[in-house]
């Protein structure tokens, strides 16, 4: 199965990891959830089409994370891969890097949750 994998921190990581700033909820969340357990729950249950055309899926788990970025800011698809772009709490929490501009598009975070359903 192709799979996107998570890059090495980049330069515009470590930048914002300096920067001095209040924890936010989402590093708190973060930091109290052991996403292990669920990450494994959602590779297996999750069946992944393998095509060897187009680019390689996201991983389920940063995945699962937007959908529940979405719930508790309240964000449409659209709004959400937006909030990719600009928020760095978001892109943080989610676990993508900053050096990279590979988002999610809202096409590809609908599908995902509805391969949930």
């Amino acid at each position: 199965m192709s799979e996107r994998t998570s890059s090495k921190p980049g330069i515009a990581d470590y930048v914002v990891a300096r920067r001095k700033r209040k924890e936010c909820f989402l590093d708190e969340i973060d930091r109290l959830i052991d996403w292990t357990p669920l990450e494994k729950f959602l590779r297996k249950t999750l069946k992944r089409v393998v095509n060897a055309v187009g680019n390689p899926a996201y991983p389920p788990l940063p995945m699962f994370k937007i959908l529940l970025l979405q719930r508790w800011y309240n964000l449409s698809d659209t709004a959400e891969e937006e909030a990719l772009y600009d928020r760095f709490s978001f892109v943080r929490f989610v676990g993508l890097s900053l050096d990279h501009d590979e988002v999610p598009d809202a096409t590809t975070i609908c599908r995902f949750r509805q391969s949930l359903v």
